[in-house]
């Protein structure tokens, strides 16, 4: 149950990125542990990625969180419905990040449910970016919170994942990025029933 250091989010992103895919984020909700293994991410690459938040340098109240050092949450609201949680990396004021798309559920999938009342499988309880925050209650006001804290943790690898379990694709709904589009910045566990997406090109 110890946390990541510090020292691990200051890695290259795309390092954090594979590295991430198979390690535990918690959430402490009224006295429960609610739990789930990160099977699918995607990196962002700060200022000069016109898929990110922060593309050609953006700074504004919704994304300052992101110009955090490493090793704290980024949360945001998106489409009007559901929130997304990134992973920040790197220094700070770079604004470099992960998106968790897709998380196993390991503990408190009771409690997730009641949050989940559309999901019909456990498979897709956790399975897409807005799903895993609504799941374990991930919102606004976690958006800036250390991932070492008591409310929310990110602890090592319970499972082994070797190199070859780890499929890379383009990132999903940034057709629109120029260039950053096809950028294969999509990370997840080959094979795992958890994600989100099949394979893309």
């Amino acid at each position: 149950m110890k946390p990541l250091p510090r020292d691990f989010y200051l890695n290259d992103t795309v390092s954090v990125a594979r590295a991430l895919l198979g390690c535990v984020l918690w959430r402490r909700l009224d006295g429960e542990l609610l739990a789930g293994r990160i099977v699918e991410a995607e990196a962002y690459l700060g200022a000069n990625d016109m898929a990110s938040h922060a593309r050609r340098g953006l700074r504004s109240p919704r994304v300052e969180s992101m110009y955090l050092d490493g090793g704290h949450a980024y949360v945001y609201f998106t489409y009007g419905m559901h929130y997304c949680m990134n992973v920040v990396t790197q220094e700070a004021d770079i604004a470099e990040a992960v998106l968790l798309r897709g998380l196993e559920p390991l503990q408190g999938l009771e409690s997730m449910r009641t949050r989940r009342p559309k999901a019909k499988r456990d498979l897709d309880l956790m399975n897409g970016p807005g799903k895993l925050c609504a799941a374990m209650a991930i919102d606004k006001a976690l958006d800036g919170a250390p991932l070492n804290g008591k409310t929310l943790f990110i602890t090592p690898r319970d499972i082994e994942v070797r190199e070859e379990e780890i499929a890379v694709s383009a990132r999903i709904g940034v057709e629109n990025s120029g260039e950053a589009a096809p950028w294969p910045l999509r990370f997840y566990l080959r094979g795992n029933k958890f994600v989100g997406h099949g394979p893309m090109r």
